[in-house]
């Protein structure tokens, strides 16, 4: 009996040790896929997320608490960058807004505002009109607003989001990309213990991202 208490112990101890530090295991196909061609990323010498999403996302609007929270203890080897998606006409003018308030610098105000405004309030915001009364409504000039919304610095970077849009294959959204290598999808707190879990994957193997990234 002892002996066999003995090997029972030793066949137990990894799996207690596991539980115990709490230690989990993805899996490649199952909770993250890997990008069939890894792309640049704009910083190489940290580990770099991308959420590729939309304002008229309901899915999206539902992550932005955990993204939100998630920010807050990042890494500070980790960049993280969002990129709009325009999967139809409609959304492109969504991706103009976002660049707009990024380049004047008041995303902290407009953007978890945008999400509630179309989908708590439900406001239609596809219109360069409705966008810039809700940016009125946020304390930007509407002639301000005109000036960036419709300039070329936000055309050249919506289309950069299109192109990565077709580099990393995304089909839907939210979906989030792992230093130019791996996608995470989905809408609840468990994505991010899988983003944690792919950067100290990267951390761990010390690989440098690849060269020749624009920066978004």
């Amino acid at each position: 009996m002892k002996i066999t208490i003995k090997w029972l112990f030793v066949l137990l101890l990894p799996l207690a040790m596991s539980v115990a530090s709490g230690a989990e295991k993805y899996v490649e196909g199952v909770q993250y896929n890997r990008l069939e061609t890894p792309q640049p990323t704009s910083v190489p010498d940290k580990i770099e997320v991308v959420e590729m999403f939309s304002y008229a996302c309901p899915h999206c609007f539902h992550l932005d608490p955990y993204v939100n929270k998630w920010l807050k203890t990042k890494p500070d080897d980790v960049v993280f960058i969002r990129l709009p998606v325009v999967f139809r006409p409609q959304w492109e003018p969504l991706a103009k807004a976002y660049f707009t308030a990024q380049l004047l610098g008041v995303l902290d105000k407009t953007d978890t505002a945008l999400f509630d405004a179309i989908h708590v309030k439900n406001q239609n915001l596809e219109s360069e009109a409705a966008l810039r009364d809700f940016f009125a409504s946020q304390g930007v000039d509407p002639k301000e607003f005109d000036k960036v919304y419709n300039s070329f610095d936000v055309a050249v970077k919506v289309n950069h989001a299109k192109l990565m849009t077709k580099r990393y294959a995304i089909t839907g959204v939210p979906t989030l990309i792992v230093d130019g290598k791996y996608s995470v999808g989905g809408e609840g707190k468990d994505v991010f213990k899988v983003i944690d879990y792919l950067i100290e994957q990267e951390r761990k193997a010390g690989a440098p991202a690849p060269a020749g990234a624009q920066a978004h």
